[in-house]
């Protein structure tokens, strides 16, 4: 790996800041080869100013949504509830560390099983009460329980008892120990509401309060005249439109009706770049996109299929003609490059049509088309990959019909319902957080309905091990089961690419989720 190529990742998963990145590069005489995005712009130098309504044109949105953090699956009320409504107890900053929220500060005990949050004082929540440990005790229990619905359920599922030690501390304990549990503790699911609340009125302790909400189609708020973040939350108003179509929102920036969107149309984004008066921001972290196939469905529960399949698929093919290189093959499993306990030395499986061949013969399910569902609601250019994928396969002698699906409540009626479709990931900054909402055997989101005995032990192995050397190899096995036997096609990582007019000013970008880790609304400001 060239010099250059080494600070650029570096700087790509915040090891260093853009500032360490040019000091370096300088003193190195390569900064005439330094991409201008990976610069400072005039939006990353500006001093925040409040004021402005802020129009966010966003992918994703159904007429099916609800408030209910439980139940949020997609990018516009991700963004509407953790970035504008409502706060986590803990947020991850532009670094991917976990920093105080809701909560001041925390510490557990030697073993990691019981954790001791101090809640942050003088809270108000948008109808005028103070947050108190009521408030997070009845929140955080909203997403547990058997009969619970949401997803963070698996997450949160080793909390054994939550506990309150006057108004303003909460004492988790947990079935076993959790080195990883204040990040746990940032999940977009667990945002805090008031106790009693429905959930079904944005009520929360977020920057912005909740004016009017159309499901799938419109939410607009107005600055918290009360946020206890004074240097956040710089906007009047705030309008957040759903537009799933990439093409319609790039004319709505091109044309001043939006001032920000997420998701950029990868084909077009260098026109896009070179358009007086639009930035793009780049971000590289967790995301990844992948085909799930059922594996408690035929002929999906064959792991000779599954292993055919993940062969016929050219994972640097795609990356090239679907992400026009925004970034990096996968392999089979959800743990990126950015993440602590990558197994960079895991062997990269590659496109290989006579292995493709060797175990569909093997699986002995004879002559079969494989019906994979997408639609570009699952990620920009999914139905491109898919029909790539389907061309690529078939040189292997693997039969594949696309199934093309409508945008309009794909994650309600394809996601965990068809027996293979394509899926996007906004990733987790921990592997414990990835593999416990998407893997585990009982997950509420493990979307392949995998099983696997020894992956599962290792799960709650992993978790409690406080060993650096014993956890790392924990989860460098765990990736290895989940490339060779679960029922995921992982064949990319994809950089976050946003736009906006240059008239928005931002800090350094958080690449944890997309839109600034969610925050955009909170965090940036116009010029």
């Amino acid at each position: 790996m060239s010099k250059l190529k080494e600070l650029e990742q570096l700087l790509a998963h915040g090891v260093i800041t853009r500032r360490e990145f040019i000091a370096r590069v300088s003193a190195l005489g390569l900064a005439a080869a330094v991409s201008p995005m990976l610069l400072p712009s005039p939006a990353q130098a500006a001093s925040p100013k409040k004021g402005g309504r802020f129009r966010l044109g966003l992918a994703g949105g159904s007429t099916t949504d609800s408030l209910d953090p439980a139940t949020i699956t997609d990018m516009m009320l991700q963004v509407v509830n953790q970035g504008q409504l409502r706060n986590t107890l803990v947020e991850i900053d532009q670094k991917a560390n976990p920093i105080p929220e809701l909560a001041e500060s925390w510490e557990a005990t030697p073993d990691a099983k019981k954790w001791v949050f101090k809640l942050r004082k003088g809270v108000e929540f948008h109808n005028g009460k103070t947050m108190d440990a009521d408030d997070v005790i009845y929140s955080i229990n909203h997403h547990r329980g058997a009969d619970t619905k949401s997803a963070a359920k698996g997450i949160i599922e080793a909390i054994e008892d939550i506990q309150k030690d006057g108004k303003d501390t909460v004492i988790f304990t947990l079935n076993g120990g959790n080195a990883d549990f204040p990040y746990i503790m940032s999940d977009y699911h667990l945002t805090i509401s008031p106790a009693g609340d429905k959930f079904v009125d944005g009520i929360g302790t977020g920057g912005y309060m909740l004016k009017d909400y159309e499901p799938g189609v419109r939410a607009f708020a107005v600055r918290n005249p009360n946020y206890f973040k004074a240097d956040r939350a710089h906007f009047d108003e705030v309008e957040t439109l759903s537009i799933p179509d990439v093409n319609a929102r790039t004319n709505a920036l091109k044309t001043g009706q939006i001032d920000a969107m997420n998701r950029c149309e990868l084909k077009t984004v260098q026109f896009l770049k070179r358009t007086r008066g639009i930035q793009v921001m780049e971000q590289n972290g967790f995301k990844h996109y992948t085909f799930a196939m059922r594996c408690d469905t035929a002929p999906f529960n064959n792991v000779d299929v599954r292993l055919a399949l993940k062969y016929a698929i050219d994972r640097k093919q795609m990356v090239k003609t679907i992400l026009r290189g925004f970034g990096a093959i996968g392999n089979d499993h959800p743990i990126s490059m950015a993440n602590r306990y990558h197994a960079g030395d895991l062997p990269q499986r590659q496109f290989d049509p006579d292995k493709a061949k060797f175990h569909l013969k093997k699986s002995g399910v004879g002559n079969i088309t494989f019906r994979l569902h997408a639609a570009d609601a699952a990620f920009v250019g999914a139905v491109d990959a898919a029909v790539l994928y389907k061309e690529k396969a078939g040189s292997a002698g693997v039969d594949i019909e696309v199934v093309r699906e409508p945008n309009d409540g794909y994650w309600s009626n394809v996601w965990l319902k068809k027996p293979w479709c394509a899926v996007f990931w906004g990733g987790r900054p921990t592997e414990d957080m990835m593999f416990s909402t998407a893997y585990a055997a009982d997950a509420s989101w493990n979307d392949t309905f995998w099983k696997n005995k020894r992956f599962n032990e290792l799960l709650v192995a992993a978790r409690a091990e406080l060993d650096e050397k014993k956890r790392r190899n924990m989860y460098s096995e765990m990736q290895s089961i989940v490339r060779d036997d679960g029922g995921v096609v992982v064949p990319m990582f994809a950089a976050d690419l946003s736009a906006a007019t240059d008239k928005i000013g931002h800090g350094p970008l958080g690449a944890n989720w997309e839109m600034d880790g969610f925050r955009c609304a909170e965090r940036w400001w116009f010029m």
